[in-house]
Order: C-alpha cells, then structure tokens, then sequence
C-alpha cells in the first residue's frame, strides 16, 4: 500500500504541474489532434487545466487515503478519473466541436 502511495504522489504531482502549466496558457501541452477546432485557446487551456486538477487532486487523496482504507482510495480515484475523463470530453466538445 505504501508503494500504491508513493506511485498515485509522483503521478499527482505530475497532473498538478501539467494543469498548471496548461491553466497558465501553455496548450501546446495537448495534442494538437485534440485542438484541431478549437478558436478560444485561453478557455480551452482554463477549462482542461481545471479537468487536470480535479485528476490530480483525487490521485493525491487516494494516495493518502491508501494507507487507511484501501477500498475508499479505489472508489475516490475512480470517481475523480471518471469526473475528469467527463469534464475533459466536456471541454473537447465545447471548444473542439467534438472528441476528434
């Protein structure tokens, strides 16, 4: 559980960074297949940094929640990947006019 721990901290903190970076403006971090129709590049990168965050944030609590309760850390991480996964197909819709 402690290496479960330390694999969903480092992968955290990786999110973390890149939905900073991709937050702060930097979409050249997204495929540009994924960015074909977008015309609102500062939203974009706003909206899929924010679908970033919530992917990192739930890792970082699984992790922690890992030495506890087993269980809940696989039902919050699975729940925070779906919530992003959603959100950043969301975001591909909206500003790309569709996942592809």
């Amino acid at each position: 559980m402690i290496l479960f721990m330390i694999i969903m901290l480092l992968t955290a903190a990786v999110f973390g960074v890149m939905a900073v970076l991709i937050y702060r403006g930097k979409t050249e971090l997204i495929h540009d297949y994924h960015q074909t129709k977008v015309t609102d590049k500062a939203g974009y990168g706003k909206a899929f940094g924010k679908a970033m965050a919530v992917m990192a944030i739930a890792m970082a609590l699984s992790g922690v929640i890992a030495l506890l309760l087993m269980w809940l850390a696989m039902t919050i991480l699975t729940v925070g990947l779906v919530a992003g996964i959603v959100w950043i197909y969301c975001v591909q819709k909206k500003f790309n006019g569709g996942v592809f």
